[in-house]
């Protein structure tokens, strides 16, 4: 798992917008109104399709070299270089929301005693899965 990556993405410019391509990354297809918000939503597509990859255990491809790579007129290529590890983290300490069900007569007592319910689950399931904090 590489740090920094390089990857080239075809930028095509219609009269709607940009929509963004990257010939290594099948399924990566950001699009954008302007040539600064292509580049920042090709960035975030980039990490979030390399970090999927990397979380599925998938090999990561080298980038087409600029020079292999056919584009019509009115496209360019722009080379899109992410770091990984912010990102990483980011991914790995965000909160998901989880809905659950427990009995009327539980949630009434546990409010009544002002109880932190995703503080409880949180506990209770770093105990279950034996992990550290």
């Amino acid at each position: 798992m590489k740090d920094n990556y390089i990857f080239p993405a075809i930028f095509d410019y219609a009269d709607d917008g940009i929509s963004i391509e990257f010939p290594d990354l099948p399924g990566c297809l950001p699009c954008a109104t302007s040539v600064a918000e292509a580049v920042t939503n090709a960035k975030e597509a980039m990490k979030l399709h390399l970090y999927g990859m990397e979380e599925d255990g998938e090999d990561i491809p080298e980038a087409t070299p600029i020079d292999k790579i056919t584009t019509e007129k009115n496209q360019s290529i722009i080379l899109i270089d992410v770091y990984m590890p912010p990102f990483r983290e980011r991914m790995h300490t965000r909160y998901v929301k989880k809905t659950l069900s427990i009995p009327s007569w539980i949630n009434v007592e546990a409010e009544r005693r002002g109880v932190n319910f995703s503080k409880v689950l949180q506990d209770a399931l770093v105990e279950q899965l034996h992990l550290s904090r």
